[in-house]
């Protein structure tokens, strides 16, 4: 079997084995082989590996020390692959932010395996929860289609809004006999498909944007591959692209996000810009759709929507403060996720900009879990903010960091928007 056939799926959320006596019934060994093997090596990024060097501003000391400690660095530099794809991520020129106020959120971990996903309704095929790499994910089937299910079916995405999610890319190659024997092979019906649909109504008109991995493979194991895309203009014209992929690792949780604003949409692969569009219709609804014959292809988690993009200079002058979603962590940890790179660059820019801004730099989190763990946590978190700040230059005395646990919420810890607006970041001007 060919190792290295890169399977991609692309838009809206996304876990090493998959669990439930039904699931692992189905996958057969070969399935458990493949997610048992373990996610790629962490590099660090040059961040610093120590908050208290960093807040030193010894820079220098910091990216030599992370190299032997990885563990402890502020924002984390994912290696791409397993040994199967090497080659290293740069996150320095990633632009992409989150919305200022988040509408959906899915992380999954409250769901039961098995079970259809409770925050979702859907269109035709299968759908379910499963556990891969250590968290449960939903796994979309037998050329399933699903939806969020929240706002009575009304139109929720806005004219600047924002889309993300995780996907999980699998080693293995469950569509293999479909290549034997033959000079060329093409992987396009097996694929997963993220679309921003334009329609007035969830089931309706499904124009607007969509994107979708295909993956070419011959007999000589030369496999590319690329992300295709189509849009409808707001004329009415149907357009169409492709992206072909970098350094693409397998058995790895990859990062996809989306951002509409006005008319210019980009769309986003870890890294890496795949579209850059300047002028497409307006999204109204998300949808994502499998089309597959092996159950276990495509996992997806972290789904988050969003709205919003009021710029930071305005927040900043109006509130005496920012707060932010852009800048997230892995869970139960300190460490930064390489996606927060684009606001952390944007806070640094203000504060390069303007040499006597100094901020209060204020952890937040949602009351799940205790006091004594989130408390600590809180601060950690706020510590490793201003390390990656101090890292880009800014002066340690500028910034203080604070750990508020989830002592001040600003929404409902009752509903899952609301705990995913109490998990966030305050730049408080001093």
């Amino acid at each position: 079997m060919k190792k290295n056939l890169i399977l991609l799926a692309v838009f809206m959320m996304a876990a090493p084995f998959v669990s439930g006596q039904n699931i692992l019934k189905n996958i057969g060994e070969r399935a458990r082989r493949t997610v048992e093997e373990k996610v790629g090596e962490k590099v660090e990024n040059a961040v610093g590996n120590a908050v208290d060097k960093a807040l030193k501003n010894k820079k220098e000391k910091g990216r030599d020390a992370q190299q032997n400690n990885p563990e402890e660095n502020p924002i984390e530099n994912r290696k791409a692959g397993t040994g199967k794809t090497g080659a290293q991520i740069s996150w320095n020129n990633y632009d992409f932010v989150s919305g200022d106020e988040i509408i959906f959120e899915d992380t999954m971990e409250g769901e039961q395996l098995g079970e259809f996903p409770s925050m979702w309704d859907l269109f035709h095929g299968e759908a379910q929860i499963t556990e891969i790499d250590g968290s449960k994910a939903l796994c979309i089937s037998q050329s399933g289609g699903i939806t969020p299910l929240f706002n009575d079916g009304k139109t929720y995405l806005t004219e600047e809004c924002t889309v993300e999610y995780d996907i999980f890319i699998r080693a293995e190659e469950p569509w293999d006999a479909q290549f034997s024997g033959q000079e060329h092979g093409w992987a396009a019906w097996q694929h997963i498909r993220t679309i921003l649909s334009s329609g007035e109504k969830i089931m309706g008109d499904r124009g607007g944007f969509s994107m979708s991995f295909r993956v070419v493979a011959d007999k000589n194991e030369s496999f590319n591959p690329s992300i295709d895309y189509e849009w409808q203009t707001p004329s009415g014209d149907v357009r169409s692209g492709r992206y072909e992929l970098k350094n693409v690792a397998t058995e790895a949780w990859h990062h996809v996000a989306i951002s509409f604003n006005k008319r210019a949409l980009k769309a986003y692969f870890d890294e890496q810009r795949v579209a850059n569009i300047p002028s497409a219709a307006a999204p109204h609804f998300l949808w994502f759709e499998a089309s597959n014959d092996d159950p276990y292809t495509f996992f997806i988690k972290n789904v988050r929507i969003a709205k919003g993009a009021v710029p930071l200079y305005d927040r900043l002058a109006s509130e005496g403060k920012i707060v932010t979603y852009a800048i997230t962590f892995d869970t139960g940890k300190a460490t930064i996720k390489p996606e927060s790179t684009g606001e952390i660059n944007r806070i640094t820019k203000i504060m390069q900009d303007d040499p006597s801004i100094k901020f209060e730099v204020q952890g937040h989190c949602d009351n799940t879990g205790s006091d004594k763990v989130n408390d600590p946590l809180s601060q950690k978190r706020a510590e490793a903010i201003v390390a990656a700040l101090v890292a880009n230059g800014i002066g340690a005395d500028r910034l203080i960091a604070v750990g508020k646990g989830s002592h001040e919420p600003i929404a409902d810890n009752g509903t899952d928007e609301g705990r995913a607006k109490n998990r966030r970041v305050e730049f408080v001007k001093k």
